[in-house]
């Protein structure tokens, strides 16, 4: 395909900056930075495109934390003003690059995502016998700054839209520690090139699958397993030949090196598909995909918080209901129902007057503690029901 060219016009035009305004700020309006953004949102995007214009623009300053499941990481936020013009190169770029992208792709990707991928491993478990599973060790914080700069100069040729993303990309602040020698490296080598980006950015999720696009062709056309699926940086390749894929797995680690990348030790060997396969959470088999139990302890944990959270009066049975939707929704993908019996049976949220939370027998006991005088009402019915069967069976009526 030819490059794409002539695209900073497109970039800076304040139709794609607004656009971009609005994508950063979906479900975040309440916050303070966004919120002060928001209240002059035209001064403040026409200020944003001079400095785009002018070349003047400087990345601010990231604010880190870090989360603990389900694996500490280190998150890097950036200012609410940096975002939007991170939406605004992606806006442009992504349809560029989706026509390159490989379909067996799935990480933030529209039409893609987590399902899709695990319904492809699934498919591939019924398939095939063996599975080469492939996790590259320290992804983003080994991602280096000038491979991702060539892939991105193979498919546009655009000046001034490839020096923004090139300050996005210089911008990244420090992340883990990730040193490795590859073939044709000095001592000083690793120190020398400029590597890593931010977990969080959304330029950090499309400039991943960019970097990872030459393996995805390599392995396509190179190594044609019988199924293959990447989510980010995890790699599955079905084949009925155990010796076939580890062979595979020799030549996926050479390539790997060409791009600066290893491959994780531990984590990456051919299994047998009848043993299942851990992919995105779940264990995959082939007659039947399960929740990885840290996921399903994870879950017991937020159940027990949102219990206590709601029994304090800090969210309501409303939110705590489309929190457990969202999670029965995404659970709902794998073989899990006797699981969520189980779970919803343990964990039932009835808020009293007094603002307590009870279990469901307790809420049942309370009930007819509180209502004796529907008791007889339910008795007669059903003494009332009886009689009307007798009568029917005398005459020969059907009875329902």
């Amino acid at each position: 395909m030819r490059r794409a060219g002539n695209l900073w016009p497109q970039v800076i035009s304040f139709e794609n900056l607004l656009g971009a305004a609005e994508e950063a700020a979906r479900g975040k309006r309440k916050r303070p930075d966004v919120a002060c953004f928001l209240l002059n949102l035209e001064g403040e995007l026409v200020r944003l495109r001079e400095e785009l214009a002018s070349g003047q623009y400087q990345p601010g300053a990231y604010r880190t934390f870090v989360v603990r499941e389900p694996k500490p990481r280190i998150i890097s936020a950036a200012p609410f003003r940096d975002r939007v013009v991170h939406h605004c190169l992606t806006r442009v770029l992504e349809p560029i690059f989706e026509r390159r992208f490989a379909h067996q792709s799935f990480a933030c990707r529209k039409g893609k995502g987590t399902h899709r991928a695990l319904a492809v491993a699934a498919e591939g478990c019924r398939r095939h016998p063996y599975v080469l599973k492939c996790d590259v060790r320290k992804y983003f914080a080994s991602i280096d700054h000038a491979i991702l700069k060539e892939g991105l100069a193979r498919v546009v040729k655009c000046p001034r839209t490839l020096a923004l993303a090139a300050r996005i990309i210089n911008g990244s602040n420090a992340q883990e520690e990730a040193n490795a020698y590859f073939p044709g490296d000095d001592l000083f080598t690793p120190s020398r090139r400029r590597r890593g980006l931010p977990l969080g950015n959304q330029t950090s999720q499309f400039f991943a699958n960019v970097y990872l696009n030459r393996v995805d062709q390599f392995v396509l056309r190179e190594l044609r397993p019988g199924l293959y699926a990447r989510y980010v940086d995890d790699f599955l390749l079905f084949g009925n030949e155990k010796r076939a894929l580890a062979e595979m797995r020799a030549r996926l680690e050479n390539f790997l090196c060409a791009q600066r990348l290893r491959l994780h030790p531990g984590k990456s060997r051919v299994y047998r598909t009848r043993d299942g396969v851990t992919f995105l959470g779940w264990r995959v088999f082939p007659d039947r995909v399960r929740l990885v139990r840290s996921n399903v302890v994870r879950w017991r944990r937020r159940m027990r918080a949102m219990r206590a959270a709601c029994a304090d009066g800090k969210i309501s049975l409303p939110e705590v209901s489309q929190r457990v939707q969202a999670w029965v929704a995404h659970a709902e993908h794998g073989h899990t129902r006797s699981l969520r019996r189980q779970l919803f049976a343990r964990y039932i949220f009835n808020r009293t007057e007094q603002g307590r939370i009870r279990s469901a027998g307790r809420v049942l006991e309370q009930q007819s503690q509180e209502r004796p005088r529907l008791e007889p009402q339910q008795q007669q019915s059903r003494e009332q029901e009886q009689q009307q069967r007798a009568s029917l069976r005398r005459v020969g009526g059907a009875v329902p």
